[in-house]
């Protein structure tokens, strides 16, 4: 989620009320109000950002590739872990509309006022940033596939990477994709209880690293992955739409709504009551 930090700070804590660290309840107060304005962001705005957020999350592919390349086999998945955040990183400093963020940021509000006006821009909200990160993403890995942006020497690296992060089925995704989606929707939640930047990169790298490490499946990250292999005709479209992007984000929807967005409104909602 965009413009975390730009909501006017007289309406969101900037300090811990008590002690040391944010509440519970003043970090839902944080990731609510600046929420509240992302609905409320004009159609063109939301576009811009959204595909902006896709284009950049295909670092991780990249860079996951190009560490891949250097190291031997017995280390490939360690070195994806490590490259896999770049992206995400970019996406988060950036203050880009990232899907997967919206599973927790947008579902805050529409959790305390259960009314049809915040369910309608929440939906609004979703059917401009999913379709635009899944272009920036499709963009991202035609451009890599058909051109001579990538040196020769790391596309075996790129599909050995695509073909790993995209495996499984429909099923197994799905499931592996509730893990993603928590990931991420948690990395939103804990980028809003500090202020720091390096904390808020750590913390960053620590929640989407798993993701690669553990072989979890990201709706948007992945989606670089599963059409640069359509792309190149290593899989079909088919196979990547409905065995892979389809699953990943019905997971990652599942994982953020109710394993972050639910649980971390239901431990201080009756506070805010």
């Amino acid at each position: 989620m965009s413009e975390t930090e730009q909501v006017d700070e007289s309406s969101t804590p900037s300090s811990p009320q008590v002690g040391t660290r944010f509440s519970a309840e003043e970090i839902h107060e944080n990731v609510s109000k600046a929420a509240e304005e992302e609905l409320k962001r004009p159609a063109s705005e939301l576009i811009w950002s959204s595909l902006a957020s896709g284009l950049l999350i295909g670092f991780s592919f990249l860079v996951a590739a190009f560490l891949v390349s250097l190291v031997p086999e017995s280390l490939h998945t360690a070195a994806t872990a490590v490259g896999y955040p770049l992206g995400f990183l970019f996406v988060v400093h950036g203050r880009h509309q990232l899907f997967t963020e919206n599973t927790l940021e947008p579902v805050i509000p529409l959790l305390e006022k259960r009314d049809s006006e915040t369910l309608g821009q929440l939906l609004r909200l979703w059917a401009i940033v999913l379709p635009l990160n899944l272009i920036g993403a499709l963009v991202f890995a035609l451009v890599v596939g058909h051109t001579e942006v990538v040196e020769p020497s790391i596309r075996a690296s790129m599909l050995e990477v695509a073909r790993h992060a995209t495996s499984g089925g429909a099923l197994i995704v799905f499931y592996k994709g509730i893990w993603a989606g928590w990931l991420v929707a948690l990395m939103a939640w804990l980028i809003a209880a500090t202020h720091d930047t390096m904390a808020q990169i750590a913390l960053v790298w620590l929640a989407t690293a798993p993701i690669a490490a553990l072989g979890f499946k990201h709706s948007i990250a992945g989606a670089v992955e599963a059409f640069y292999r359509a792309g190149i005709g290593d899989a079909s479209w088919g196979a990547m739409l409905g065995g892979f992007e389809i699953p990943a984000i019905l997971g990652n929807v599942v994982g953020g709504v109710v394993l972050v967005a639910l649980v971390n409104h239901g431990q201080v909602s009756k506070a805010r009551d």
